[in-house]
């Protein structure tokens, strides 16, 4: 995991040094849309956390490795999230599967606003996830006040339908766990850009939580059909409560959006 995690950034930033011969530059609106996450397109994302360093965890790394699908069906955008973990002293699994249902309730050039359910099912092997459903809501919304400039943000909140902690014979755990993104994306011209665009963690039932921060950069080109979105961003954590968390991490990722 962790050389699949060093190949991911060096293809990122090799990409956005040098795009390929053969790729487009992509227009304003697939700029605006290519970091928009509810673009009503068909999209496929691989993206790559690498923490680098742990609070009160010596020498030891983690990694969690994301494979994401969207599509639209009518006013609705699905998406799925399956994650593959590496954690300290367990090694590398599957955690659990991720599916968000967003109503697409603004679908303006200059807004987007979008709101719907969002699922856990237990997929994860023991040590890599909660192992049991849960349920919650997801609010995403996403604004491009300039050509220049986009700013959104992401909050989601989901709990446990089944956690049992105290059942000695299948022990699973409760859950109560709180997400937000704040995005914001400055493009500096030939589809460049500069981003931020952290995952603040809290998790209510343990009271514990991650709140990072730092800017990357990222490059847009167009190949055919598709938009082709790499960026990388380091992010340091400016806040954190319980042993393990982040202190230092490398997000990375390239994202797919395909013509209907």
């Amino acid at each position: 995991m962790v050389r699949m995690k060093s190949v991911l950034a060096l293809v990122v930033l090799t990409a956005i040094g040098s795009a390929p011969v053969q790729a487009q530059e992509a227009s304003a609106d697939e700029l605006a849309k290519a970091n928009n996450p509810l673009a009503d397109i068909k999209a496929f994302n691989v993206q790559n956390y690498y923490y680098a360093k742990l609070w009160d965890v010596d020498d030891d790394v983690a990694n969690t490795f994301w494979f994401r699908a969207a599509a639209p069906t009518g006013p609705v955008l699905w998406r799925a999230s399956l994650p593959v973990v590496q954690t300290p002293g367990s090694g590398t699994g599957i955690g659990d599967l991720q599916l968000f249902g967003a109503y697409l309730a603004v679908t303006r050039p200059d807004l987007s606003l979008g709101f719907g359910p969002q699922l856990s099912f237990p997929t994860a092997k023991t040590g890599f996830g909660p192992d049991v459903f849960q349920a919650g809501l997801a609010v995403v919304v996403f604004a491009v006040p300039s050509p220049t400039l986009q700013i959104g943000g992401l909050v989601t909140w989901q709990t446990d339908l089944n956690g049992d902690p105290t059942n000695v014979n299948d022990p699973k755990p409760n859950t109560s766990l709180a997400v937000l993104q704040p995005i914001a994306l400055f493009q500096l011209g030939g589809g460049t850009y500069l981003r931020a665009a952290p995952l603040w963690v809290f998790d209510l039932e343990a009271d514990e939580y991650h709140v990072p921060f730092g800017v990357g950069i990222g490059r847009v080109v167009k190949s055919g059909g598709t938009v082709v979105n790499l960026f990388v961003e380091p992010q340091f954590t400016m806040a954190h409560k319980g042993i393990g968390q982040p202190a230092f991490q490398v997000y990375a990722g390239i994202n797919l959006q395909f013509s209907n």
